[in-house]
């Protein structure tokens, strides 16, 4: 197949052992149908007449039943038929400026919109789309295709200065042989926790947002009581969970360098606890978590992982709550962490859908 856009060229001549190569107009890799002017076209229509035959299957059923429930009828549109229109959305997204495509698209999500809406077939598509909570279709792919642009290349022009959190290449992950057997031990009381207290420093580590900042914190203690404290900022669009995962790789990496042999890190987010223990998580925090772990037992140092829980009068759980959320309101410096989640990214490229 010849795929170019001039209005005039030379068709080259090919040959094989004697015998004339003839060309196709169009070729199907991987579910995806190319045209030779990659037009889309043919890919557009056939997805479509696929989900229109969905819609006619739908739609008796519905006659049968006196009519399906508009929220299983969403449920078959959001897990079936966007699905299979949003495939290799990234490699076609360009083609749904065009008229002739949203026409096609615009088909097939009527049927969908009257049902949701049980309106009659004169209303307008785009009165039904808005009074059902859908987006129209070249919207989505375009989103779609946003998205993965973002997670492999760029971020969206709304997100130009940030940069994407991406996840560690399975090339820079340790070997399989050299994963470390992980377990965070739970403690629900303060009794559990005296007694899992034996270690020569006890490290609680907390994050917070509040009113948009992020924070992050660790509370260092001896037998006693806490001898140092340790303030950490985020970027404005970070999470929750990076602020977590970030004071206890912090954790780790302060004890790589200290002298004490026995550490304990507590700490309140199952969630991060479950990703550094989970040793195919791809998170860059978690990854070198993982990394300054594997460090300190070659220095024979023992580090065990415990869960405690939030708000329930720990001692030193508190005084990393309070630390955290004074980190994320009062703290002035350049953010130890600005990686812009993909989340962040996927709920802009929605509101730039949303304004449009």
């Amino acid at each position: 197949m010849l795929m170019t856009n001039k209005l005039k060229y030379d068709t080259p001549v090919l040959t094989m052992g004697g015998v004339d190569i003839g060309y196709s107009n169009e070729i199907k890799i991987l579910g995806l149908t190319i045209d030779s002017k990659l037009t889309f076209n043919s890919h557009v229509a056939d997805v479509c007449k696929k989900d229109l035959n969905i819609y006619k299957q739908l739609s008796r059923a519905a006659k049968i039943t006196w009519g399906l429930h508009p929220e299983v009828i969403r449920l078959i549109y959001v897990a079936t038929v966007e699905p299979v229109i949003m495939y290799a959305a990234s490699a076609w997204a360009e083609a749904t400026k065009k008229l002739g495509i949203q026409k096609h698209l615009n088909a097939v999500q009527r049927g969908f919109a009257q049902k949701l809406t049980r309106a009659y077939r004169t209303v307008s598509l785009n009165s039904a789309l808005v009074l059902a909570g859908i987006l129209p279709l070249d919207l989505r792919i375009q989103e779609t295709a946003a998205l993965y642009e973002a997670r492999k290349r760029a971020p969206p022009p709304s997100l130009r200065d940030a940069e994407i959190e991406r996840v560690v290449a399975y090339a820079d992950t340790p070997h399989p042989a050299e994963h470390m057997d992980l377990q965070f031990i739970s403690l629900a009381d303060q009794q559990q926790v005296e007694e899992h207290s034996n270690y020569a420093v006890k490290i609680f580590t907390d994050g917070s947002k509040i009113d948009g900042k992020v924070g992050a914190a660790l509370s260092l203690w001896d037998r006693t009581s806490q001898f140092k404290a340790v303030k950490l900022k985020l970027s404005q669009h970070c999470t929750v969970y990076q602020a977590e995962l970030l004071a206890i790789c912090r954790a780790t990496r302060i004890i790589r360098d200290r002298r004490e042999t026995s550490f304990g890190i507590y700490s309140d987010s199952r969630s991060a606890l479950e990703t550094i223990v989970n040793s195919n998580a791809p998170h860059p925090l978690a990854a070198e978590t993982r990394s300054n772990l594997s460090h300190c037992k070659s220095q024979n140092k023992l580090v065990s992982l415990f869960w405690i829980k939030a708000h329930a009068g720990l001692e030193g759980n508190e005084q990393a709550d309070k630390l955290a959320k004074e980190a994320a309101q009062t703290l002035k410096c350049k953010p130890h962490f600005d990686l812009c989640p993909v989340s962040f990214v996927k709920r802009q490229i929605r509101m730039d859908t949303l304004e449009e």
